[in-house]
């Protein structure tokens, strides 16, 4: 069952949130066909996760990993140097394109492959700039109370 969501109202009264509701709009439209690879998405700590795929039957060479701003994309190709005659072919083989967007400051730090298990490890790396700051709030200095600047009038001699 699907519901349709309206964001209209979010967008008319939130500033620079735009990229979050643009991608809630986006997975909202999104057809999920694909779903081969299967994959992980794990927690493993405050700022660290982990992406764990299954890709059987792929070599190290076969697979490959980019990280473009906020997307992550992990794509596998085998090499067809095979001239076999399968009876019967249940590992699957056909290409495969996966995109995870990833939040801002979300980086991929290392990936390893592993008896057919592909790990990605990721973690957000906050700069200083935008981590949370106290701002020291100034107090008005009393000003002291001038004196209102009297002109004396001199005496003229008449």
């Amino acid at each position: 069952m699907r519901t349709n969501s309206d964001f209209t109202p979010l967008f008319r009264s939130s500033v620079g949130f735009e990229r979050m509701l643009n991608a809630l709009e986006a997975a909202r439209r999104a057809e999920t066909v694909d779903n081969w690879p299967p994959y992980d998405i794990v927690k493993t700590g405050e700022d660290d996760y982990r992406i764990t795929m299954a890709v059987a039957g792929f070599s190290q060479d076969e697979l490959a990993l980019s990280q473009e701003e906020n997307m992550l994309v992990v794509s596998g190709q085998k090499a067809n140097g095979e001239d076999v005659q399968y009876l019967h072919r249940g590992i699957a083989t056909q290409p495969f394109h996966r995109r995870f967007e990833l939040a801002d400051h979300v980086k991929v730090v290392d990936a390893e492959l592993v008896n057919g298990l592909l790990t990605i490890g990721l973690k957000r790396e906050t700069p200083e700039e935008v981590k949370p700051r106290q701002i020291e709030i100034a107090t008005a200095q009393a000003m002291p109370k001038a004196e209102p600047e009297q002109i004396e009038a001199g005496k003229h001699a008449a």
